[in-house]
């Protein structure tokens, strides 16, 4: 499960106030819900893209702390969606997911991979 920040300034309920309905015209009608470390998170059982298999999608609260995104993508094998004949849906699907993780965030692909990284030299040992 990963965690997306907002861009500063900026929160999840002002970007998306309508999550659910969001993560449904993004992926697919969402089945329901699971609990993921306190938090109640949205799933999509059968999503619209054949790539994915399970979504798993919503706002991570924190008390004293700004909401976070947090998402799970379990996606098919590549080689399965490819002999099934849904090459162009893999395209689909990573479009689908940037655009929903940047209407969310307001943060690009390249701007969320910046701050992954600086998150994990955070947490690296001093030596």
């Amino acid at each position: 499960m990963k965690q997306y920040k907002m861009r500063r300034g900026e929160h999840l309920d002002e970007r998306m106030p309508d999550l659910e309905g969001s993560i449904e015209e993004y992926f697919g009608e969402v089945t329901g819900t699971e609990e993921y470390d306190g938090h109640e998170l949205y799933v999509v059982e059968n999503p619209d893209n054949p790539v994915f298999e399970r979504i798993v999608a919503g706002a991570a609260e924190y008390s004293g702390k700004k909401d976070k995104l947090a998402v799970h993508f379990e996606e098919r094998p590549a080689e399965e969606v490819i002999a099934e004949g849904n090459a162009d849906a893999a395209a689909d699907a990573v479009d689908a997911k940037n655009a929903f993780l940047l209407e969310a965030t307001g943060r690009d692909a390249k701007s969320r991979r910046d701050s992954l990284k600086r998150e994990v030299e955070d947490d690296a040992p001093d030596y």
